[in-house]
């Protein structure tokens, strides 16, 4: 039988050999985040937890539809900014002619995509054609049952449309006159100032003859042409005022006019100053500066109606008004026309807010005037007149001496 083997004879053995520690720069990074003192964290069950190293912050959809949605009426606004700060232009015969044309409700129709007005409807006729569609569905869907029994189908009576019918049209009405009011009260301010212009040129070139007050008076000339461009740029807005002046203007003139709060007051004053320099006598001075009461009356009857406009409590009156009617439009119809509702409310929205935007736009009159043509047409006139008041006068002369020639009563040239 075998024995086994006496466990204090028992050997064992192993292939491990000790290796040497490792040793450190002295230097590393790991030496000296082991020197470092440790560090404990507290964790409450109360503290949030942290959040996991994946999360991204995501815009929400909810943020999305918004940006989305005010695109839409930013890009009208673009549209209808443009065609704001557009140079009108003066008519002439052939315009006329163009503008009476019995092909005009063609071309009108035709050019509808092309129209400012229109493209800046495009927000609210959308948002309420829209509404129509989801009325209009509802209660087709709770017609055919697919909704429960207790939802009611959105009818009403058309009798408080009735009654109220000749209030929104008075509203719109009143709105357009009081707009197309504004808009002939600039057109005159400005026929007066351009009238006055051209008498106040006409007079100064008539009145000032002395031969040593010609550079004076070119530069007094020059004031009066700019005054119209100084007022246009005043009340219009995004008009470069430096770049319109400089044809007019000396540049150290110009630095002054640019450096001024109220430019049109400026360009005053230096038509003012230039009357005190010239070899006047004071009856014709006071006749000359009688003449700038019209800019005077101008710069106060634009600033009128740049800064009041028409009554907003009237405005908002209107807007809210043609809201309400528009949005109940689909319930009041649906009874009669079923899903003709929605052509019927896109019709009706297209035609009322078109009359209430046209009393908008015209409200602020002068972008709607040809003010950069009248200004250049006044310019013209009075450059005309300048450079044909020496062959003018030169020609009554010769005129004035044959006529004495004919009539001397001794036969020979009269001298005088």
């Amino acid at each position: 039988m075998a024995q086994s083997p006496n466990p204090s004879k028992l050997f064992l053995s192993s292939n491990f050999t000790p290796k040497p520690l490792l040793r450190l720069h002295p230097n590393s990074s790991l030496l000296t985040k082991l020197k470092q003192p440790p560090s404990f964290k507290i964790l409450s069950s109360l503290s949030p937890p942290p959040p996991p190293p994946s999360s991204k912050p995501t815009p929400t959809k909810t943020l999305n539809l918004v940006s989305l949605l005010r695109a839409i009426p930013d890009w009208a606004d673009r549209i209808q900014e443009r065609g704001m700060q557009q140079n009108r232009a003066l008519y002439n015969h052939e315009n006329w002619v163009y503008h009476r044309s019995s092909l005009r409700h063609l071309r009108h129709l035709l050019s509808s995509l092309q129209s400012r007005v229109i493209l800046s409807l495009v927000p609210p006729v959308l948002a309420f054609t829209s509404v129509a569609v989801v009325i209009a569905g509802y209660n087709t869907a709770v017609d055919l049952h697919w909704l429960p029994g207790f939802f009611p189908v959105l009818r009403a009576s058309s009798l408080p449309y009735q009654l109220t019918a000749p209030a929104l049209a008075l509203l719109l009405v009143f709105r357009t006159e009081a707009s197309y009011s504004r808009f002939e009260e600039g057109r005159k301010a400005w026929t007066k100032v351009i009238a006055g212009t051209n008498d106040f040129a006409r007079q100064v070139i008539a009145g000032v003859e002395n031969s040593g007050d010609e550079c004076m008076k070119n530069a007094l000339l020059h004031y009066i042409m700019a005054f119209p461009v100084a007022l246009k740029c005043h009340v219009m807005y995004g008009s470069d005022i430096g770049r319109d002046l400089q044809n007019l203007l000396e540049g150290d003139d110009l630095a002054v006019v640019l450096n001024s709060k109220h430019r049109p007051r400026c360009i005053i004053e230096f038509i003012s100053q230039s009357l005190k320099v010239l070899n006047l006598e004071e009856s014709k001075r006071t006749m000359l500066e009688s003449k700038i009461s019209c800019f005077h009356e101008g710069i106060g009857v634009c600033e009128q109606l740049m800064g009041i406009p028409i009554p907003l409590s009237y405005t908002r009156l209107t807007s809210r008004f043609l809201v309400l009617w528009h949005l109940t439009l689909p319930i009041i119809l649906w009874d009669d026309c079923h899903w003709i509702v929605v052509p019927a409310t896109f019709i009706s929205a297209a035609s009322l807010f078109c009359i209430e935007e046209v009393g908008v736009l015209i409200e602020e009159p002068f972008p709607m005037l040809a003010l950069d043509e009248l200004c250049s047409v006044v310019q013209n006139n009075i450059c005309e007149a300048i450079a044909t008041e020496k062959v003018i006068e030169a020609r009554l002369n010769g005129k004035r001496k044959r006529h004495s020639y004919k009539h001397s009563p001794n036969g020979w040239p009269n001298t005088q």
